[in-house]
């Protein structure tokens, strides 16, 4: 490959593009944008959250005042490097958002400093709309008190990024005097939703999206959180101690002994999740009569056979998905999620129990529910809830014009084609974690599946779906999981060569498997399974995609 195609597919122009403007000069320029007020633009050398030397601007568009008599604004970072790629990356951050995330770009190959900034790509990151922080009296509810506002919720659905994105590429576009070659738009969580999102909100946007482990399904995941803490508080009494951690480790390593040699290697890895789903049976768990060891409770077994089949209501109508069978349930990251925290404020609450109740409570029921912000409330919230009154995530009325759902999910959720995004040329990769416990991956399956039915068995033109065995949500788990899907995006879109297996390997520090450190494997474009066919069995050119 010759250097300069080399630089294009790694994402950086073989020339640096130069400035029409000065830093300095960028407050008081006018960019043709009302709304716009830029408060800085700074020069900034290298160092802390500057991987190179870059022009940091500061500022905020769409000011105005909620029905809540709140103040609301689209707060955002633009970073512009001195030695311009030509390229710009639209940073999709997570949570409920509230807060400015440095614009460095993550490009969430489990590597910070390999970021889109220190490839040279403008970058600009917002606060979705609203100020998290705003609301100190209300405790851990704060964060979500944006959602008695219809318009704050709209924005952190899909607007802030539609009143930004033009305003962004814009003063990238006249600050170094050139268009843009090619926009990307990246994030995980819930900035995966935000990218799945803009692929139909948006079609003409970006050229490529990269969506990892992604919530765009958020408002019903959100229901999970409460049919998870009813689930698990029969147990005994506590979610807290509903599970030790070694009564899920038992699980973990249950799932591994029926599951892992079905990919034709026994190696720790899941690969052939879907046989996996069929094969598994966690009633073979339960203690016996005889008091045996190494066992689960009925009690236990059957709050894991709940919570991993779905909220449902009392007609049986499933309100989000089914859960995979995957080890990442002995991770601390799943037990972080639906279980206990370290976090003593929360009262060692999980993040469903505490986060997430208020979430569902203010940002995912219409109209919002005032819910206090102690953890004993938001727990009590969830285990109130009622599956047949309270999951208003599709109700409207004339205050909340739209819906939970409808603000919230890509618009063409329930049957998806992306027929814009797909005739505006772009692309899309979507990855998620197998053992993700927030969002399911068995969600995400089912929304592929239903994209490549309505494109004809061809969704992999312009669509491509990676699901990761034992990866939890985001690295870290029980997994290979540190990849370059960004890389593939850009040779995608930059040369046209279409996503194959990506190279996977475990992060230098991954605690739950040490022993795949060093070693590589496959990640096949879904439905196909990387198989062991023979050879070096700590390499990924010993799999193929089957």
């Amino acid at each position: 490959m010759a250097f300069a195609t080399l630089l294009t597919a790694m994402g950086m122009a073989a020339t640096a593009h130069a400035q029409a403007l000065d830093c300095a000069d960028i407050v008081g320029h006018d960019f043709g944008v009302p709304d716009l007020v830029v408060t800085a633009a700074t020069p900034t050398p290298v160092g802390e959250n500057a991987p190179v030397a870059h022009c940091l601007v500061q500022g905020h568009v769409g000011e105005r005042t909620g029905v809540d008599g709140n103040t609301y604004k689209v707060s955002f970072e633009l970073r512009l490097p001195d030695d311009w790629n030509g390229r710009f990356v639209h940073q999709f951050n997570g949570g409920n958002d509230g807060a400015v995330v440095p614009a460095l770009g993550n490009l969430m190959n489990a590597d910070p400093a390999d970021s889109a900034l220190a490839r040279n790509y403008a970058v600009v990151s917002s606060d979705a709309g609203h100020d998290g922080a705003a609301h100190p009296e209300a405790g851990l509810a704060g964060g979500a008190r944006f959602g008695f506002d219809p318009e704050a919720r709209a924005d952190y659905g899909y607007g802030a990024v539609m009143k930004l994105n033009p305003v962004a590429t814009k003063i990238v576009e006249d600050y170094y005097g050139e268009a843009i070659a090619f926009s990307y738009g990246v994030g995980g969580s819930n900035g995966g939703r935000h990218a799945m999102v803009q692929a139909t909100r948006s079609p003409d946007a970006f050229d490529g999206i990269l969506a990892g482990y992604p919530g765009f399904n958020l408002p019903r995941a959100a229901v999970q959180h409460a049919w998870d803490v009813q689930s698990f508080k029969p147990v005994t009494g506590d979610i807290r101690t509903a599970f030790k951690p070694e009564d899920l480790a038992l699980v973990g390593e249950a799932v591994v002994a029926a599951c892992d040699g079905l990919d034709g290697l026994e190696d720790g890895i899941i690969a052939d999740s879907p046989a996996c789903q069929a094969t598994f049976d966690i009633g073979t768990l339960t203690c016996s009569a005889d008091g045996a060891n190494a066992c689960l409770s009925a009690a236990q077994v059957e709050a894991l056979r709940r919570i991993h089949a779905g909220p449902t209501n009392s007609a049986g109508e499933a309100l989000y998905s089914n859960w995979a069978w995957d080890r990442g349930i002995a991770t601390g990251d799943w037990r972080f999620w639906k279980l206990e925290s370290p976090i003593p404020p929360w009262n060692n609450m999980p993040l469903i129990a505490t986060m997430g109740a208020s979430s569902l409570a203010m940002v995912f029921s219409s109209p919002p529910v005032d819910v206090a912000g102690d953890p004993a409330s938001l727990e009590q919230f969830l285990l109130d809830y009622d599956f047949d009154t309270d999951a208003t995530i599709g109700a409207s009325d004339d205050v909340f014009t739209e819906s939970p759902l409808e603000f919230m999910t890509p618009t063409d959720v329930d049957n998806p084609e992306l027929s814009a995004f797909r005739d505006a040329g772009g692309k899309l990769i979507v990855f998620h974690g197998n053992s993700d416990p927030v969002f399911s991956v068995m969600d995400t399956i089912n929304w592929y599946e239903k994209l490549d039915a309505n494109n004809g068995g061809a969704a992999e033109d312009f669509a491509v779906l990676y699901t990761v065995p034992g990866m939890g949500h985001g690295p870290g788990g029980a997994a290979t999981d540190k990849f370059d899907a960004f890389d593939a995006l850009v040779d995608w879109v930059e040369n046209g060569v279409a996503p194959s297996h990506l190279v996977a390997t475990a992060t230098p520090d991954n605690q739950y498997v040490p022993e795949l450190i060093g070693v590589t494997r496959k990640l096949c474009p879904y439905p196909m399974i990387p198989r062991y066919t023979g050879g070096d069995e700590a390499s990924h050119e010993s799999f193929t995609c089957q």
